[in-house]
């Protein structure tokens, strides 16, 4: 893959950024990828993503490590937005579904799973 691939357009409106990264189950990362496909992925989950405010979402994997940058607008407020994210229509059925491929409990939100990070450095 060149840096190219990889490339999404910056929104053009000032935002905040967050990294998080989940540990998986190594023996079920094919299953995992296939679920987070665009064309696997149960329709509910992106419209939630968005509706809760969120601008956009990215998964990366190397080994068995995922991590996620979420960009959001300057105003979101993490904790109220993954509030109503785990209120919307079949969030909680499919973070239970994916849990088998994490190495994390069903009956978990996504954001008790998903661990921030620290940023240590900016250029």
């Amino acid at each position: 893959m060149t840096p190219k691939d990889g490339y999404v357009e910056p929104a053009r409106i000032g935002t905040k950024r967050y990294c998080q990264y989940l540990t998986l189950n190594p023996n079920t990362l094919e299953e995992y990828k296939f679920w987070h496909n665009k064309e696997n992925i149960w329709k509910e989950i992106p419209e939630g993503i968005r509706k809760a405010g969120i601008l956009n979402m990215e998964i990366y994997l190397i080994c068995n490590h995922a991590f996620m940058i979420i960009e959001t607008p300057l105003d979101f407020d993490w904790e109220e937005a993954f509030g109503r994210l785990a209120t919307y229509e079949r969030q909680a059925e499919w973070e239970d579904f994916v849990a088998r491929f994490q190495e994390s409990d069903a009956g978990k939100r996504s954001d008790e799973k998903w661990q921030l990070m620290e940023r240590i450095f900016s250029l």
